[in-house]
């Protein structure tokens, strides 16, 4: 079992103050995005060992470390199912302005996708490029703070409401459309003509729609807050089809294949498969691939489903989704309570979010996480809440 050291990433759209106060650091003033826990190669954490044939304690990749024994560290269930790497990244996220709207691919779409810009010789690094790597990527966001978001579209005729509501005249087409159609043709036709409207028009009717919203308040408030971020930016109409999510601390919202979404606000652990695959639908300044984006996105109307951990044995309670290669549960712990075994067949990342438990003989404050292999024995005892990341085998 290793303490990791981690990287966080200083996105433009991060909040300066959210995880330094986890943390209980000092903000730099910096945006303070993301923090990494994992072997993804572009910030793998790193962890202090003696590696073998060695006589002195070194920092090492966990990337590193897992490939000079993948059996070892993950386990031979985990690298029967995953192969020699681990599988998930853990994150926590913590959003001072909204993300980019977007989507993942399924599986077979993102083996598809890699291979087709393999073979026309299209390179990785390019901004054109959608597919980074042959994986999906579903992810599952838990709040540790009221967290604002966007998962799913709405059902048409709401959708048509909201937007209506608004007054633009450049928006009655959509309101039209979403009204007349069946319900996977409205918001593909709608979608498409946001995404394909002229771009001198479209900031035209984005100003007209941010004005409106910021009139009216209420329901339309957050897209008002979306266009201050994103002046211009057709994704604030696109926005406007999906349903507005307002997760409370302990809740959860997974985000599977094909379903469009956006973090908008507050602080999370996230945890998702190892990918870079992301198609962006707007509020970005980035590539967007309409083509390939409507072939990916599911166009249906969903609820937009809030998971609440579930009590299982042991107390650990388990964020249930129906993913194999990451799996997210949470423990609290209780002064005086017994110590809990956490042994697994598995690798686990634990990450302390509150309190000051200890994992073996490793004392944890927030923010601070370790690392343990499969089959590793390992107890956590003391008073706060740890979140296990690990897989299903």
């Amino acid at each position: 079992m290793d303490r990791l050291s981690n990287t966080v990433r200083p996105y433009a759209w991060g909040s300066t103050t959210a995880i330094p106060e986890l943390l209980g650091t000092a903000p730099t003033g910096e945006p303070q995005a993301e923090m990494w826990m994992g072997a993804h190669p572009g910030a793998p954490s790193r962890l202090t060992r003696t590696p073998e044939g060695d006589a002195e304690r070194r920092e090492q990749s966990l990337t590193d470390v897992i490939a000079a024994d993948p059996e070892g560290e993950l386990g031979p269930r985990a690298v029967s199912a995953f192969g020699p790497r681990l599988p998930f990244l853990l994150k926590l996220l913590a959003a001072g302005a909204p993300l980019s709207l977007q989507v993942h691919p399924d599986l077979a779409q993102a083996q598809q996708g890699y291979a087709d810009e393999e073979r026309r010789g299209v390179p990785l690094d390019a901004p054109h490029r959608t597919y980074k790597d042959a994986n999906h990527k579903p992810e599952l966001i838990c709040a540790l703070t009221p967290f604002d978001g966007l998962c799913g579209f709405r059902r048409p005729a709401e959708a048509a409401d909201l937007i209506a509501a608004l007054g633009v005249d450049s928006l009655k087409p959509y309101v039209d459309l979403l009204h007349a159609r069946p319900e996977d043709e409205a918001l593909r036709e709608v979608l498409t003509a946001i995404l394909t409207a002229d771009p001198d028009e479209m900031t035209h009717t984005v100003a007209e729609a941010a004005e409106a919203a910021e009139r009216l308040g209420g329901a339309h408030a957050p897209y008002a807050q979306i266009a201050h971020h994103y002046p211009g930016d057709p994704g604030v109409i696109a926005a406007m089809l999906l349903n507005y999510v307002q997760l409370q601390p302990g809740e959860a919202m997974f985000l599977g294949a094909g379903v469009p979404h956006a973090y908008l606000g507050g602080l999370g652990v996230e945890i998702m498969a190892n990918s870079d695959n992301v198609l962006r639908c707007g509020l970005t300044p980035k590539h967007v691939d309409v083509p390939e984006l409507l072939r990916i996105v599911r166009f249906e109307a969903t609820e937009p489903g809030i998971l609440r951990p579930e009590a299982a044995p042991g107390g650990e309670e388990l964020y249930e989704t129906p993913v194999d290669e990451f799996r997210l549960s949470r423990y609290v712990l209780a002064a005086g309570g017994a110590p809990l075994d956490l042994t697994a067949p598995a690798p686990q990342i634990l990450l302390c979010t509150a309190g000051a438990p200890s994992v073996g003989e490793i004392a944890l404050a927030p923010g601070e996480s370790v690392f343990v292999p499969a089959d590793e024995m390992v107890e956590a005892a003391g008073t706060g809440t740890l979140f296990r990341a690990t897989v299903v085998v």
